[in-house]
């Protein structure tokens, strides 16, 4: 029986020797650009599988590796499926937004408003906006951007408390200020 050490050996050895095989094997799956880079990939699934501690052996190195590099793939897939046209989303989210931050469905909200909005979220604190943009624009659960981040819950859900309460403070002031 192969112990731990043996797998992280086995392991280095293989992705050290078949790193430009994977790396091709990655591009036959999806095309490359910024946001799916094959080597970020294979060094995502390399980080994951040598932290986890495990005392299995792994019998088949290749088809392991093989098998976590699809896997990968396919969340990122999936995951792409829900950022598509996020211009058009944002939009029409922004809309929504305003009618909630108002509480008042009946005022209709000028293209005007709708910029001032999208400017006051993408003038937000980096972790205030990428709450906001992930909970009200793409629609993430506050358990899945959780197990995503290793932020706990009830750290993001405040936080995007506090974003809300600043946009609306914002948007106040240019509505009062107009």
């Amino acid at each position: 029986m192969a112990s731990e050490t043996d797998n992280d050996k086995q392991l280095k050895a293989f992705f050290n020797s078949e790193y430009h095989n994977l790396k091709a094997y990655v591009h036959s799956k999806i095309e490359n650009d910024a946001d799916r880079d094959a080597e970020d990939i294979i060094q995502d699934v390399a980080l994951k599988i040598l932290s986890r501690k495990s005392i299995l052996p792994i019998n088949n190195i290749g088809g392991f590796v093989y098998y976590s590099i699809k896997n990968k793939i396919i969340d990122i897939m999936r995951k792409d499926k829900k950022t598509t046209n996020i211009d058009e989303k944002l939009e029409k989210q922004l809309a929504g937004f305003a009618e909630n931050l108002y509480d008042n469905s009946d005022q209709l909200y000028s293209d005007e408003m709708k910029a001032e909005l999208k400017k006051a979220i993408f003038n937000l604190k980096p972790h205030y906006r990428e709450i906001i943009i992930a909970i009200d624009v793409e629609g993430y659960s506050y358990k899945e951007i959780s197990q995503e981040t290793g932020i706990p819950t009830g750290t993001l859900m405040s936080r995007r408390h506090r974003a809300i309460s600043i946009l609306f403070q914002n948007l106040e002031n240019k509505k009062n200020n107009s």
